[in-house]
């Protein structure tokens, strides 16, 4: 709608997990990074965990786009709020296996074999739980450290990667068994003021930015009212272009979003 105005080709602030306006932060780098180690190198589980809008699931999509289909088998279960042997089902469908079964030991059957089949096809499996703290069975979570028991003499045969909120950290370290697996884990925070800055330019870049755009003084206004939060700047920042195109301003200054501030409110 306002992309026109701006000199824009697309919208530069949705928040979708799109790989390409991923905004590669000292942080988001370390975290893709360890994602990438836990699974070329076959550690068994990893856990990426962070506040509510800080870039997760995009870290993960991104983290998925580096996979070589012709290497690995990903599954991604995006609504992880299941009971342990819908859970279990859900993993076979999204891991993209046709044979399912009602009892436990037969799901775990066709698992391992499904998962025995990619080892001799030289394809490693890799398992993604998204929003993982939504699960509140404590029987889902030992479902999920018994399928790490799927390895030879000398390594795992799945990678699990939790993906979460703060509190599935909290959950995890309750499970000793669990959390004792988890080799490599990591916590994304918000942004800082430079950090902000940067990210709202590289987005505004990915879609086309032929000019500036922001004032440093509404920057600075995004940063303290949104905490460096990236979904939180994306509303922000979406909204203000909005509003400047509107009022058909020639920049976002501090007034804009100060106002959209107080509109808030």
């Amino acid at each position: 709608m306002y992309e026109k105005y701006w000199g824009l080709n697309e919208l530069p602030f949705e928040n979708v997990p799109d790989p390409r306006f991923m905004y590669h932060s000292t942080q988001h780098e370390e975290a893709l990074m360890r994602l990438l180690y836990a699974t070329k190198a076959q550690k068994g589980a990893a856990m990426l965990s962070g506040e509510v809008g800080c870039g997760k699931t995009t870290v993960s999509r991104a983290f998925v786009q580096e996979l070589s289909s012709d290497e690995y088998e990903v599954g991604i279960i995006a609504n992880p709020s299941l009971a342990a042997l819908d859970f279990l089902k859900e993993i076979l469908y999204q891991l993209g296996i046709e044979k399912t079964a009602d009892s436990k030991p037969e799901l775990l059957h066709i698992l391992n074999d499904a998962i025995l089949q990619n080892l001799t096809k030289k394809k490693k499996t890799v398992l993604i739980v998204d929003d993982a703290q939504a699960i509140e069975d404590v029987v889902t979570f030992e479902e999920l450290r018994l399928l790490l028991n799927f390895q030879l003499n000398n390594q795992f045969l799945l990678t699990l990667i939790l993906i979460g909120q703060p509190e599935l950290r909290d959950k995890v370290v309750k499970i000793p068994q669990l959390d004792s697996r988890i080799s490599i884990r990591y916590h994304l925070k918000p942004l800082d003021l430079k950090e902000t800055a940067q990210y709202i330019l590289f987005r505004l870049k990915i879609a086309g930015m032929q000019r500036n755009i922001f004032t440093k003084e509404a920057i600075e206004k995004i940063q303290e009212y949104t905490g460096g939060v990236p979904r939180k700047v994306n509303n922000i920042c979406d909204l203000s272009l909005l509003v400047g195109f509107s009022k058909k301003v020639e920049l976002i200054d501090s007034k804009v979003i100060q106002q959209l501030i107080d509109d808030a409110k």
